[in-house]
């Protein structure tokens, strides 16, 4: 028989264990970081995987009446948009032909930037080269300014009256010379436009590892007598094989969602991202959703092929402590010609689309620079013929889109900078728990995801809550579609950031709030503002993302570029150079508040 100390233990037993565990549930949600991994892991579980969800579910149903012409009933489940793409009679034309074109597209972008910002990135870092601050600076512009602008640009720059718009451009006017249609419209020009788009990209990822590796390395093959060539081809390129490997496969998935480029220039050239546009713009959603599913597979593919090859190489030691003396080869009599070739190219790439769309907006002739006049800028009655458009200053499509675009990207900045913030503390006090990691590959996974296929997710999304085309869609899709960057610069700043000092600050009892606002933000300040402002001037300038969610709603700058472009030319590159102006004067803000600038990774 039991005694009476025992059967009180019994009793006592499951009770001793449920406070164990409520006292446990206390302290995990008493501390603020545990607190903020759980709200973003369920808002980011929700805002990642249903959008996913509904587009799944949105490619078996009948969406439109103009599906139902091909004998389905509205609202119905059906396998039929998946037959279509994939195996009838016309899926060469609707999917595999676009996609043959996207790869090719993406593939030769994808080289161009890997040769053009590479080679820029060995003349600055590894010679002698004159000029390296200018070049330096210069260079990254093209990679600020939206890739659609460097497009028009192209087409401003080369076309001829045989071709195209039946207008003449810049090269043609001043030289008489004329370029066939192929150099100007179709799967080349696209690539080569993408490929300087994303050179300064490679030129950041190479040139960085190129600035910083040991010079023992070198120095000791020259010793060895072995000569320059081997030396790079044995030393430096697989050093930077691993940024080289990078650079090729983030572009390459850049550019298959690219929708600007090839809606400029690709001519009579289908690629993923126009033919889904037609697709929804039509009615045949189940398609169009289909094709956004397979974008946003083949660029989850493409980048997490990415991170299992750089992370098979756990370490490739670029820094030591041993010699910081860079032995820069001498280009001799080269030196200037090659600096001035670069200085050329850049200006090219830079500097000149700027000139040709101030040109452009002011021809009453498109390409005629004898009918220069600034009545498309500062005209209070209509300009041209039959667009009802006043001049950009005073139209007021103009400033109703430039406040509509300056709101979104406020917004956009704020949820996504806040966020980012939030989500680097919690990940950076808790790294090693499971909740923190999971939180930190989320925030990350939409950048993985090609701009325009989100877009179509968060489309599906907004239908089912009846949001379609209102303007909460839109901040909701860019604050998470930027949300990476704003989380990598949170998390960057924490991990430098010694926890004895907010420790310092519990111990004299300063609330968590308080040592946000008073102690952690501040020290941290520049790397945390950097996570509002480069969101604010990503989306700025976003036209994929935004295209298919603001279509007949909210007018954005871009998307109201994407309308005057094919009918008013003077006007619209009036628009590209506001625009670009905007974006250049956000980025300079940026360089001043933060003192950062993203050429400084490479030097010069």
């Amino acid at each position: 028989m039991k005694n009476k100390t025992e059967n009180l233990a019994e009793e006592n037993a499951p009770i001793g264990k449920g406070k164990k565990f409520l006292n446990r549930v206390k302290r995990f949600f008493l501390t603020p970081a545990n607190v903020i991994l759980i709200i973003y892991l369920v808002i980011l579980v929700f805002m990642i995987f249903y959008p996913l969800f509904t587009l799944i579910i949105s490619t078996f149903q009948v969406s439109s009446i103009t599906e139902t012409l091909f004998g389905v009933k509205y609202g119905e489940l059906t396998g039929l948009w998946w037959y279509r793409m994939f195996a009838s009679d016309m899926s060469g034309t609707y999917f595999w032909t676009p996609l043959l074109n996207s790869l090719l597209m993406s593939l030769l972008a994808s080289v161009i930037a890997i040769l053009y910002g590479g080679i820029v990135a060995f003349f600055i870092t590894r010679t002698n080269m004159k000029g390296k601050k200018i070049i330096s600076a210069i260079f990254v512009f093209p990679y600020i300014m939206p890739s659609w602008t460097l497009a028009t640009f192209w087409q401003n720059f080369w076309q001829n009256p045989s071709i195209g718009t039946g207008t003449g451009g810049m090269l043609y006017n001043l030289t008489g010379l004329s370029v066939p249609s192929s150099w100007v419209y179709g799967l080349v020009p696209c690539a080569i436009v993408l490929g300087l788009h994303y050179a300064p990209f490679a030129y950041i990822l190479i040139g960085g590892i190129l600035r910083n590796m040991d010079a023992n390395l070198e120095e000791a093959a020259t010793i060895l007598k072995a000569s320059r060539a081997k030396i790079i081809y044995r030393i430096t390129l697989p050093i930077v094989l691993p940024a080289l490997v990078s650079t090729f496969l983030l572009v390459f998935a850049s550019s298959m969602s690219s929708y600007a480029v090839p809606k400029y220039i690709g001519g009579d050239m289908t690629v993923l991202t126009t033919y889904m546009k037609n697709f929804l713009n039509n009615g045949y959603y189940g398609q169009g959703y289909i094709m956004a599913l397979v974008m946003i597979v083949l660029g989850v593919a493409i980048l997490a092929a990415n991170q299992y090859i750089t992370g098979k190489r756990k370490s490739f030691t670029t820094v030591s402590g041993k010699s910081g003396q860079v032995s820069y080869i001498n280009l001799h009599k080269a030196n200037y010609v090659v600096a001035t070739i670069l200085t050329i190219l850049s200006l090219f790439c830079a500097v000149l689309p700027l000139i040709t769309f101030a040109l452009e907006s002011c021809c009453v002739i498109p390409g005629d620079y004898s009918t220069l006049t600034l009545e498309y800028w500062i005209s209070r009655e209509q300009v041209g013929t039959g667009n009802g458009l006043v001049g950009i200053l005073f139209e007021k499509q103009v400033w109703q889109a430039f406040g509509n675009s300056i709101l979104l990207a406020f917004l956009c900045a704020v949820i996504a900078g806040s966020s980012g913030v939030l989500i680097g503390y919690a990940v950076a006090r808790k790294r090693a728990s499971r909740v923190a990691r999971t939180v930190d590959s989320l925030a990350f996974l939409p950048y993985l995801m090609p701009s325009m296929a989100l877009g179509a997710a968060f489309l599906t999304m907004a239908f089912t809550f009846g949001l379609a085309k209102s303007f909460i869609v839109l901040v909701l899709v860019g604050s998470l579609k930027y949300l990476p960057f704003a989380s990598r610069s949170g998390i960057n700043a924490m991990l430098q950031l010694s926890g004895e000092i907010e420790e310092a600050a519990i111990i004299v009892g300063v609330p968590w709030w308080k040592r946000m606002l008073r102690v952690i933000f501040p020290i941290q300040k520049s790397t945390f503002i950097s996570g509002y402002l480069l969101p604010f001037t990503s989306c700025m300038r976003e036209l994929s993302l935004f295209v298919l969610l603001s279509a007949g709603s909210t007018t954005l700058l871009a998307t109201l570029l994407d309308n005057w472009s094919q009918w008013w030319p003077q006007s619209a590159n009036a628009l590209n150079l506001l625009i670009i102006v905007t974006v250049l004067v956000i980025n300079f803000a940026v360089n001043k508040l933060t003192g950062a600038s993203i050429d400084k990774g490479v030097g010069g």
